[in-house]
């Protein structure tokens, strides 16, 4: 599995926006792991 890091850029409800570099988009139904401090990190489905 290959790891590229993104960069949230917007939330609106259950609905997150991910900026990923040129050419290296996630694939549909591939998950996006949202590290957080003291918690449990976050995974969403692309």
């Amino acid at each position: 599995m290959a790891e590229v890091s993104g960069v949230v850029t917007q939330v609106l409800g259950n609905v997150v926006d991910v900026e990923f570099p040129a050419g290296e988009l996630p694939d549909i139904f591939d998950a996006i792991r949202i590290p957080r401090d003291g918690a449990d990190d976050l995974i969403l489905e692309v």
